[in-house]
């Protein structure tokens, strides 16, 4: 799949630096409400999750993929592991992309995947309280604050949407 700026593919395991040098920032892995650890083999984990995730529910988060020089960006995509509130949409992103607009790119095509392809009739993000950054993104994809609720352990804030009337 493609958007503008992005190539969203699935996640392999040849993605495995990038992925595991974008969660070795303290930055950016404190901000997901899975908390996933910085080391390698924690990011190989994370890595493994999200790939068996398409071969047990067949979709996950995608690679994202700049256009313009082929570099990973991050992961976005439709999520839904057991114990998830809902199909939810996520969304993380190596620091040097944050504040391009990306993340947004990415998650409204993964919106409209979850509501065409998938079939949703809702969809939601988990985000910590503070992920500002988030919170925006969210907002700009047409989310809205749902409730709070206690997630793996962690306060969190639950924003989703419904789909649009067909």
């Amino acid at each position: 799949m493609e958007t503008e700026r992005l190539i969203l593919r699935p996640l392999t395991g040849d993605d495995f630096a990038d992925y595991a040098a974008m969660l070795a920032d303290p930055e950016v892995a404190g901000g997901l409400a899975e908390s996933v650890g910085g080391s390698p083999a924690d990011a190989w984990r994370s890595l493994a999750t999200f790939i068996g995730h398409r071969q047990i529910r067949g979709f996950s988060h995608w690679a994202l993929i700049e256009k313009s020089t082929g570099r990973f960006v991050g992961r976005a995509g439709p999520w839904q592991p057991h114990g998830f509130p809902g199909l939810g949409v996520g969304w993380c992103l190596a620091r040097p992309y944050w504040g391009k607009g990306y993340a947004t790119e990415a998650a409204r095509a993964a919106v409209r995947h979850c509501f065409t392809v998938l079939g949703a009739s809702e969809i939601v993000s988990v985000i910590l309280p503070g992920n500002e950054r988030s919170i925006a993104v969210a907002e700009r994809i047409g989310h809205r604050h749902l409730r709070d609720l206690t997630y793996r352990g962690r306060r969190v804030h639950l924003y989703g949407q419904q789909a649009p009337p067909a």
